[in-house]
């Protein structure tokens, strides 16, 4: 299936997904695209609300882009993975079964999942700006997301090695 049908398809059931790609077996490479067009994306979404910010506040826009692509981009991919291998160590005492490949394949793809709630975002905080409306889609955004993570390593943790 491709990548946006199987975007859809999660948020009808997240856990059927993840189980259909670790039936494809192990690759990193899909994990480690999946990460990167996440974070790509959420650099992407961040351009409204950075445009915005120099705009009201008379600072230079390519330096605010440049922090947020090194970020978002070159960062945040790492920070990822380290929380995918604590979220794998923390099924493990819980008596989870599965891989260190599937706990990073459920966070990753519950990101990737979830990136059209972040470009929602990223248009609100353009546009709209802080307020109860950016915080409401901010935290819609969160509670999908954490569906989305959880019913993958769930059903990640369901294989075995």
């Amino acid at each position: 299936m491709p990548v946006t049908s199987d975007i859809v398809a999660t948020y009808r059931g997240p856990g059927r997904v993840v189980s259909r790609l670790l039936d494809l077996g192990e690759r990193e490479d899909r994990a480690l695209v999946f990460v990167m067009a996440f974070c790509v994306v959420a650099f992407i979404a961040q351009l409204p609300r950075l445009s915005r910010r120099a705009h009201l506040e008379d600072l230079e826009l390519n330096m605010l882009l440049g922090g947020a692509l090194l970020g978002t981009v070159i960062i945040l991919p790492l920070f990822f993975y380290l929380l995918a291998f604590v979220s794998h160590g923390a099924a493990r005492l819980f008596g989870g079964k599965g891989t260190a490949y599937g706990a990073r394949l459920a966070l990753f793809w519950a990101l990737l999942s979830s990136t059209p709630l972040i470009l929602l975002n990223g248009l609100v905080a353009g546009f709209i700006g802080p307020g109860t409306t950016m915080t409401t889609v901010g935290l819609v955004w969160f509670v999908v997301f954490l569906w989305f993570w959880f019913s993958g390593l769930r059903q990640a943790q369901r294989y075995a090695e």
